[in-house]
């Protein structure tokens, strides 16, 4: 414990003093005949902070955007300024003001109320993929989500995330994704700070994501600032609302398979507030009155709940504290009552986040964040008088802090450190027969501990030309107790090292650069590149194509590197009739070190994963097309990608590169939704696709009387093509007076011309060799016909 303190002590020092350094000149630089407005921008209905509200000085491209906690901070010279704060889907708010002291102003944005005026867009400034140097992000608005077309009518942010390009889905009806070319668990995916280690229900066709209970959604695929670490691919940061501060409110929905119901609202007027969400699904519900007492299966079923809770307490304007958690869990009961076999499998998140925001100066905001994560799976059987249980998981607890300092509209600066303890618990097992009890001595806990500090710049160095550059650098330290073996050829245990609890067993780290530059050509284009540098040091091991409960998460060990990459990516944007219409062309490449596979031939045992690991290396290319409407009665977007993505393994494939499974060629999304009246609202999607590589066999021979497979090079073959198409028409009541209670029926069709998408594909085989009759023959497996769904929303 010691050594962890000594540590963090160590980092607090070494990031203050580089503060000190970097801005104590620049304060005192800048405040002669200078003055600071700041302030928060607000939601008027709710008091919500806004993320990203945009603020400009006298209608010029110059100002600021408020950071994720809502404040801003603008330091000008002396003089009368005009003023204009615009957020997507709320009314402009123009003011002036004459600087010539600092100044203290909070801003209140009130919502369209028109329909067709009321845009929804992801950028948060109507010319932002233009003027920002930041490549590659979207923020997602909840409203847009809401109105896409859905798997039995549960809205999903990540389903909506992989219409995007350079996103593609995990499978048929998954809400897992991988971005460009990378893995599952190369995707960093925080809600409110905390990491989520698996994101998807019901074996990850639903995400863990409740939208009643998010304010705001950012994805971030290249160009990744130094603030985020420990991923290749992207970032998903979530954030939840913070609960209505004016007045008490209440919505949910009635859906085929789940409903939820949010509370949220003052718990001292402008002082605090709360929100409380909750989702629960029934299938286990309708389906038991269909299952009689005297099947074998009686007594089976699953179903899945999340609970979302936040509050907070603003002392003043300068001081305000958040506490939120979120726990959800799936759990799945199978019986066969024929073979007295019984098995409980419940898996799931538990998160908690405590964060203090504090104003030191009108220029300088500070955020001081802990943590607390813990995933858990488990796997608990039993049959006649043997009882077996199997149990996995990772918990972690983090210390967070980041400072925003303005020292001019021209500079956004922003700096930080975190530390994180981690625990990884893999396959342990434990079991009983009769009185007999067993815990067979299978892979033990690993401890870590991941530290990091990282500043960075957004620097407009002039109207043309505008850098986004930052430093991170990051350590990871596996601690013990730790015991290391030596083996012989065949993998008999010779020898050990045993390290003593707390004592270093390896250690990994580095710098990570990010560079990201915008170059405007004029008002409405611009070109941008950028270059990054990432360390991953936790890693998924998975034997499937999408992630799963039962997938592991280890650390980097003394026999597991850190995953490291570099990323590439270089764009055109363009938008059209005074940014109605959005255009960019984005082109990336990116190399990967230290993948890890399963060794050729694995098959699951209870031995330390990482000793069935090879390792080798991948890289992906493409480009990425978009096409987005932004204002009027149709809205929507087109997405187009083509890319590759490559491994190549010494110990795989006789040491030849393949396609990796995240590959795919063409991958098309057309996203539109059509305000038809005032209370009618249609939206569709038509999503294709290049079909997943896959392994085949090639050869079928007998071996001992045994029908034996010889299967192709690894990904030698594709599935079919993938192609769907969903609607949906939203029906809003319109009442001649206002109504308190407020609802709306969403209708929608999933996979409208019933195409059999394939989601895997296995070889039956007929008749008997003895006679000649033997018939070996593929089949394809579908999850999802044409599928009608009703959810019934109300919010009062």
């Amino acid at each position: 414990m010691g050594r962890k303190v000594s540590i963090f002590v160590k980092m607090l020092k070494w990031i203050t003093a580089l503060f000190l350094f970097l801005f104590l000149p620049a304060i005192g630089a800048y405040s002669q005949g200078r003055f600071t407005l700041s302030g928060y921008v607000k939601d008027s209905l709710s008091g919500e902070n806004l993320i990203g509200a945009s603020l400009s000085v006298n209608g010029k491209g110059r100002g600021v955007n408020s950071n994720g906690y809502g404040f801003y901070s603008i330091t000008l010279s002396r003089g009368e300024y005009e003023i204009t704060v615009s957020y997507a889907g709320y009314q402009s708010r123009h003011f002036s003001v004459t600087l010539d002291r600092d100044m203290d102003r909070n801003v209140v944005l009130a919502p369209r109320m028109t329909t067709n005026e009321e845009v929804v867009v992801y950028a948060k400034r109507k010319d932002g993929n233009v003027r920002n140097a930041q490549m590659g992000k979207v923020d997602l608005s909840m409203s847009q989500v809401k109105s896409i077309p859905v798997l039995l009518g549960e809205v999903d942010i990540l389903k909506t995330l992989q219409l995007l390009p350079g996103v593609r889905n995990a499978g048929e009806g998954n809400a897992g994704f991988y971005v460009r070319g990378g893995g599952p668990d190369q995707n960093l995916v925080m809600l409110d700070d905390a990491v989520v280690y698996n994101s998807g229900h019901l074996f990850g066709f639903f995400s863990v994501f409740n939208s009643d209970a998010i304010k705001n959604v950012s994805l971030i695929k290249g160009g990744m600032p130094a603030q985020y670490g420990g991923r290749l691919s992207s970032v998903l940061d979530v954030a939840m609302k913070d609960g209505n501060m004016n007045k008490f409110e209440a919505e949910g929905g009635i859906g085929l398979i789940a409903s939820r119901l949010s509370l949220q609202g003052p718990i001292k007027k402008d002082k605090a507030s709360f929100i409380v969400s909750a989702r629960r699904t029934y299938i286990d519900v309708l389906v038991k009155p269909f299952v009689p007492k005297t099947s074998s299966f009686h007594g089976s079923g699953y179903y899945f709940y999340d609970l979302n809770t936040k509050v907070n307490y603003k002392f003043s304007d300068r001081d305000r504290l958040f506490l939120s958690g979120y726990f959800g869990r799936d759990v799945f009961d199978f019986r066969n009552n024929e073979r007295s076999f019984r098995a409980n499998i419940p898996w799931g998140n538990a998160t908690a986040t405590l964060r203090w925001n504090h104003v030191f100066h009108r220029k300088l905001f500070s955020n001081t964040t802990l943590v607390f994560n813990n995933y858990n799976f488990a796997f608990n059987a039993e049959q006649n008088n043997l009882v077996f249980g199997v149990s996995s998981g990772i918990r972690d607890l983090t210390a967070k802090f980041d400072l925003d300092y303005y020292p001019v509209p021209q500079h956004k600066m922003k700096g930080g450190f975190s530390f994180t303890n981690h625990v990884f618990k893999p396959n342990l097992v434990s079991g009983r027969s009769d009185s007999t009890e067993f815990t067979p001595n299978n892979a033990e806990k690993k401890y870590a501990n991941e530290v990091a500090a990282y500043i960075q710049d957004d620097w407009e160095i002039s109207e043309k030309f505008q850098v986004n550059a930052g430093i991170r650098y990051s350590r990871f330290i596996q601690n013990g107790p730790y015991t290391d073996y030596t083996r012989d050829a065949n993998g008999n245990k010779e020898d050990s090292t045993v390290y003593g609890s707390g004592k270093k067993v390896k250690s990994y780290g580095g710098f990570e650069p990010r560079l990201t530059m915008r170059y405007a050509i004029n008002d409405a284009s611009s070109v941008k590149a950028s270059i990054t540098r990432n360390y991953q040091y936790i890693h998924l091991v998975s034997n499937a194509g999408s992630t799963l409960p039962t997938d592991l998460w280890v650390p980097s060990t003394l026999r597991v590197q850190p995953q490291l990459s570099w990323q590439y990516a270089a764009g055109y944007f363009r938008n059209f009739r005074e940014n109605q219409y959005e255009t960019s062309v984005e082109l990336y490449y990116k190399q990967m070190e230290n993948q890890i596979e399963y060794k050729e031939g694995y098959t699951p045992s209870l031995k330390d994963p990482e000793e069935e690991f090879v390792f080798g290396k991948g890289w992906s290319y493409g480009a990425e097309f978009f096409v987005r409407k932004n204002t009027g009665r149709l809205t929507g977007w087109f997405g187009y990608t083509l890319s590759w993505t490559w491994r190549k393994f010494p110990d795989l494939n006789s040491g030849v590169k393949y396609v990796a499974r995240y590959d795919r060629r063409h991958d098309l999304s057309v996203v539109a939704t059509y305000e038809l009246t005032s209370k009618w609202k249609l939206s569709g999607v038509f999503v294709y696709g290049t079909g997943q590589a896959t392994s085949m066999p090639e050869r079928f021979y007998f071996v001992g009387g045994v029908l034996t497979q010889e299967y192709s090079r690894i990904n030698a073959y594709r599935m079919p093509s993938y192609n769907r198409l969903d609607i949906a028409a939203t029906y809003t009541p319109v009442p001649k007076r206002p109504k308190r209670l407020k609802s709306s029926w969403v209708f929608s069709i999933y996979n409208v011309y019933s195409r059999l998408n394939p989601y895997f594909i296995y070889y039956d085989q007929t008749g008997s060799a003895l006679d000649g009759t033997l018939k070996v023959e593929a089949r394809q497996v579908s999850l999802f016909p044409i599928i009608p769904s009703v959810t019934w929303n109300f919010k009062w």
